[in-house]
């Protein structure tokens, strides 16, 4: 993982105590989210003859998420992900790691028919990917902006966890590059990634169980 996004990561972890030590009145202000799933990155996002599995492991997310109004709120939140190549191509592996700044929204009233304590969210927001080729291709670094959208589905376990599942799509803003000098091993396109994971209460009254 390359250093600034270790300090990233770090920074979200520190972010997420800090929250813990702030007295909220609502259970639902303050959430820390982590997640584990895969991945299917665009086929249009590589060279001609280089392609990926359609199904990848590891995806992984860790976020901070503040509620600022009961329906609205925003979150911080590092993804790391790696994808590798199908057997009919060229070895290679990436690590695509991003940052993004997301708007919340509490859609679940739009979607009452699904059991009480189920809670829907939908996300969105722009955000930083930096690619790192492994193996052969190391020297092909490559980054872009971002613009990432999903939704998400809670089931709550109690008033302080819940946990969901996540279907979120990035889209990347990465420029064409030379596939001779640079593009062997690269990838610019965008990324469809499927989690699960759990979103735990850092606020509310920490003693009322």
């Amino acid at each position: 993982m390359p250093p600034k996004f270790k300090s990233i990561l770090f920074s979200i972890i520190f972010i997420s105590f800090s929250f813990s030590a702030v007295s909220q009145s609502d259970k639902s202000t303050v959430k820390a989210q982590f997640a584990l799933g895969v991945n299917s990155p665009s086929a249009n996002g590589f060279v001609s003859n280089f392609e990926a599995k359609s199904i990848n492991f590891p995806s992984i997310n860790l976020g901070v998420q503040y509620m600022f109004k009961p329906k609205l709120g925003a979150k911080l939140d590092f993804g790391y992900n790696r994808f590798s190549n199908l057997n009919s191509t060229p070895e290679f592996k990436i690590n695509y790691t991003r940052i993004n700044a997301q708007l919340v929204y509490d859609a679940t009233t739009v979607f009452s028919f699904l059991p009480e304590k189920m809670g829907t969210f939908v996300h969105a927001g722009p955000g930083y990917t930096t690619i790192k080729p492994l193996g052969n291709y190391t020297q092909n670094n490559t980054s872009f902006l971002n613009v990432m959208t999903g939704m998400e589905f809670h089931y709550g376990i109690s008033d302080k966890l819940s946990v969901y599942f996540d279907a979120s799509y990035i889209l990347g803003f990465g420029k064409d590059f030379d596939p001779v000098s640079s593009g062997l091993g690269s990838f610019n396109g965008s990324m469809l990634t499927l989690t699960i994971g759990a979103s735990i209460s850092l606020s509310g009254c920490q003693y009322c169980d």
